[in-house]
Order: C-alpha cells, then sequence, then structure tokens
C-alpha cells in the first residue's frame, strides 16, 4: 500500500479500544471507532442490571497497558468498569476517534477501490481501508418465545434492558433463568420485592467468590508500586491457566482430578451454603459435567434461594398467563413483573450487521453453519478485516482481556504490514484457514463443552463456536507473530523510476 491505510473500528468496548490504541502504536492515525451506544464501554455500558459486576479479578480483567491501582474491589462492580474504559478513551487521547450513538448496519468490500463502505445510522458514512468489528460476543439477548407473553398483564424486560423507572419495591416479581446475570441481580433486588420466584431450566455450577475491599492503603500500595500489580495479574494468569485441562480435556488425567477437584468445592459450598435444606441443595446441583455451561462465581446466591420470600421452581415452563406463568405441574405462579436472566444470542457473531465481502459473499451466509475465522480473526473472501473477540476465542477461564489484547496486537502487525509492505490488502489463505478450522474440530471433541449439555458455547448445528480449545497461554503465543504467508496479498506495482 502506497499510502497509510484508513481504519473503521465497530465497537468502543475493551476489544475496540485496545484494538485503536495498538493500531496507533503501530503508527496508524487515520482511525475512527463507531459505536451505537451513547458511551463507550460495550458490554459494560449495556449493562446495569443491580449487581452487575465482573467475574474475573480486576487487576487481571483490565487491558496490560493501561493498569489501574484505583479498583474499589478485587472484583469491580459495572459502573467502574465502564468509568475505567473511559479513562482509557481519554488518557490514550482516543475521544476524537470515536463516534457514538452511531450504529453501522452493513459494511461492503470494494474490489475496485480496495477499501470498506459503512452504512451508518445517526452519521455520515464511511469509508476506509481496513475493517475491524470489535462487537464482543454478548450483545444481542436471547429472549424465549414463551407462548402467551403477550396476554401478561404486567411488566417485563431482559436483564440486558434493565428497566430503571420501573419500582420493584412489594412486587412479586418470576425471574427466569439462572445464567450469569441472574446469579447477580436476583441476590441484589431480594430485599427489595415482595416474593421472587426463580424459573430453572438447568442449575448453575457455582464455586465461592473470593472477593475483597481494597482499603486506602492497599490502592496507595498499588499506585506506589506498579510491578507489584504486575505481579498480581501475572498470579491470576497463571492459577486460572491451570484450570485449563478441566475445559478442554486435555491431559485426560490432569482434566479428571481437575474436574474431580472443582465439583468437590462446588458440592462443599452447597453442603455448606444449604445445609438445612437438603431438598434445594438437590434442586440445585447441575446433572451435567462442570465446565460445560459456564462456572459461575458467587457468595449470595445459594443464600438468596434458601430465602422464605424466594421459590425455585424447576418444572418447565409450558405458558404465560394474564396473571404470571404458568409451569408443567399445572400451577399458575403469580407474578407482577417478569425479568429475563436468559443470557445472550452469543453464537451469531457480528449480528445484526451485515457483511458483505469480495465478490458479494455475505458473511451471514458463510457462517450460516456456524461462524468460523483463522484464529477468530480473518475469514477467506473478506480481505483487510479483522475481527476483536470473533468465533472460537473465548475459554472457560483465565480473562477475556488477554484474548483481546492478543487480536489487536495482532491486527496491528497486519496494519503495520499493509502500511510499510507494500501490500494493499491481506485476505487469508483458504487452505490455511481450512486446515486451522480442521484443527479445531479435532481438539474440540476432547472438550468438556462438547459433551452434550448444550450451552450459549455451541450453536444450532452442535457446533462449539465460542471457545478455544487450548489453555489461554497457547493462543497468546500463537498469535504473538502474523505469518504474512498465511494471507493472499495484492502488492501495488510502484512507478518505474525515469532514467
Amino acid at each position: 500500500m502506497s499510502r497509510t491505510p484508513s481504519v473503521a473500528i465497530i465497537g468502543a468496548g475493551f476489544g475496540g479500544l485496545a484494538a485503536a490504541v495498538e493500531a496507533r502504536r503501530a503508527g496508524i492515525e487515520d482511525i475512527v471507532i463507531l459505536d451505537r451506544a451513547e458511551r463507550v464501554g460495550g458490554v459494560w455500558e449495556a449493562n446495569t442490571y443491580p449487581g452487575a459486576a465482573c467475574d474475573v479479578p480486576s487487576h487481571f480483567y483490565s487491558l496490560s497497558f493501561a493498569p489501574n491501582p484505583r479498583w474499589s474491589r478485587r472484583f469491580s462492580p459495572q459502573g467502574e468498569i465502564r468509568d475505567y474504559l473511559e479513562d482509557v478513551a481519554r488518557d490514550f487521547g482516543l475521544e476524537p476517534l470515536l463516534r457514538l450513538g452511531q450504529d453501522v448496519t452493513r459494511a461492503t468490500w470494494d474490489d475496485d477501490a480496495g477499501r470498506w463502505h459503512l452504512e451508518v445510522e445517526g452519521g455520515p458514512d464511511v469509508e476506509a481501508d481496513v475493517l475491524v468489528p470489535a462487537c464482543g460476543q454478548l450483545t444481542r439477548p436471547s429472549i424465549p418465545d414463551l407462548p402467551g407473553m403477550g396476554d401478561f398483564r404486567g411488566d417485563a424486560f431482559h436483564s440486558a434492558w434493565w428497566d430503571h423507572d420501573l419500582d420493584l419495591r412489594g412486587r412479586r416479581v418470576a425471574v427466569v433463568g439462572t445464567g450469569a446475570s441472574a446469579i447477580q441481580f436476583v441476590p441484589a433486588i431480594a430485599d427489595e420485592v415482595e416474593h421472587l420466584t426463580v424459573f430453572q431450566r438447568s442449575a448453575p455450577w457455582t464455586l465461592p467468590k473470593p472477593d475483597t475491599a481494597y482499603r486506602g492503603v492497599a490502592r496507595r500500595l498499588y499506585e506506589r508500586a506498579p510491578r507489584l500489580q504486575e505481579a498480581v495479574r501475572a498470579g491470576w494468569r497463571s492459577g486460572m491457566e491451570t484450570l485449563a485441562p478441566l475445559f478442554t480435556g486435555r491431559p485426560p488425567a490432569v482434566a479428571r482430578a481437575t474436574a474431580a477437584v472443582m465439583t468437590g468445592l462446588s458440592d462443599l459450598q452447597r453442603r455448606v451454603q444449604l445445609a438445612h435444606d437438603p431438598a434445594l441443595r438437590a434442586a440445585t446441583r447441575p446433572d451435567y459435567p462442570i465446565g460445560c455451561k459456564r462456572v459461575l462465581v458467587t457468595n449470595d446466591w445459594l443464600p438468596t434461594l434458601a430465602r422464605p420470600d424466594v421459590e425455585l421452581v424447576t418444572s418447565s415452563i409450558t405458558r404465560v398467563v394474564p396473571e404470571g406463568i404458568e409451569t408443567a405441574d399445572g400451577r399458575v405462579h403469580e407474578a407482577d413483573v417478569i425479568i429475563f436472566g436468559t443470557g445472550f444470542t452469543a453464537t451469531d457473531f457480528l449480528a445484526p450487521l451485515e457483511v458483505i465481502g469480495r465478490d458479494g459473499t455475505s458473511l451471514r451466509a458463510t457462517w450460516s453453519g456456524g461462524a468460523q475465522a483463522y484464529y477468530g480473526l480473518t475469514v477467506p473472501k473478506f480481505p483487510n478485516m479483522f475481527v476483536i473477540y470473533g468465533p472460537n476465542t473465548g475459554h472457560g477461564t483465565g480473562s477475556a482481556i488477554d484474548m483481546l489484547e492478543a487480536q489487536a496486537e495482532y491486527t496491528a502487525q497486519a496494519l503495520d504490514v499493509l502500511a510499510r509492505g507494500g501490500a494493499d490488502r491481506l485476505e487469508v489463505r483458504p487452505e490455511v484457514h481450512d486446515a486451522f478450522q480442521a484443527e479445531l474440530a479435532e481438539r474440540m471433541s476432547s472438550t468438556v463443552w462438547a459433551s452434550g449439555c448444550g450451552s450459549w458455547y455451541v450453536n444450532d448445528q452442535g457446533r462449539v463456536t465460542a471457545t478455544w480449545p487450548g489453555p489461554p497461554g497457547e493462543y497468546l503465543r500463537r498469535t504473538a507473530v502474523l505469518d504474512v504467508s498465511d494471507y493472499e496479498t495484492r502488492v501495488v506495482a510502484e512507478p518505474a523510476g525515469i532514467p
């Protein structure tokens, strides 16, 4: 490429901001960051339900180049994480690059121009040489299509669209779902409502949450000794890496031993916190291997379920009636409010964004059987597109931020190739991409996610599309250096010199 490439980043969460910082480090200044929200933060701007907090320690769940010694807790609340990302945008000079409140609906590759055209609601369209979708996996709420929902006389909403104007005091609240959001907001609203009815389709595996508040002394120590924060981060990374066999299934003996230890710890938590309620203890014990669905860390979920004004219902929902929810045992559970804690459509990567690549190829059609990308980043027929937090880049342990940073650094290397290497486009070779997919399929077969429990890690066709089949550290090592030979390039011919 005879000029420095321009870059369009979609998403102003952790991934989008990291991509912008790394692009600047590579010498790229023509960058725009678009986000439909009015503030930066991504998933931490969108999810504002009571009790929302991170389930990874904050010194680990933060950008390595932007350590924060001022976290209030080991597991920080939602607002603090959103504010942290606003600080990152300000401190790294990204604010002038932001176009907030502007939703990208379609991105089309123009092969003749060698550029991407972005159609934008809420602002002018954008032309860019490189497209970096950083939309995340947890952006579109999943709401079950329950019969009779339109007949309900009360209020209803998903936890990701929390109705803060609705007063829950003295109301009978039905909660559908027992996933990562529900185990946070249910305890947070239990003291406020008159009665809670929690509908459980499958019980989650839980582990104790080793949370603690950081007082002034601890904060000052982190400020004055930055290496200490680095050491804490490294310690959490190493500790969580040891849990990888639980999820990957390899080595088998280590995987079995790790699963036994973690299952035992979860069982102990139930025995202690539900000591006086054996029926509830039995109802909250999962019937699938630990790790197959997301493992949740919490200290107050089980005690909340044991409250006299909270009922756990395990009978399946048959329909919604005007006065509440009817279950398969014929019982009607009266409710004034229904809150869906049913997660996200995590396998619909980039949706509803429409992406059209070379030769008019639709990414949605290409991914109709399940999203696939080389290291979760690049797709054949989609030149100069690098997806942040794409397919098979999540994990059951570790910090997603590590993976996002690795992808941002890889993308920055690609930008450097485009700027200095004489190529105006990079498109992953089909044979490289397909060989990688074959490796993923072979390795994924031994993982706990493929054991058949059904989870948001698995798409409708039964393919595990959300997670990486090895330890997180392996992904970081394998993406540390971009190999240009993995890509088809088109080199711009330089004009011949005058003799």
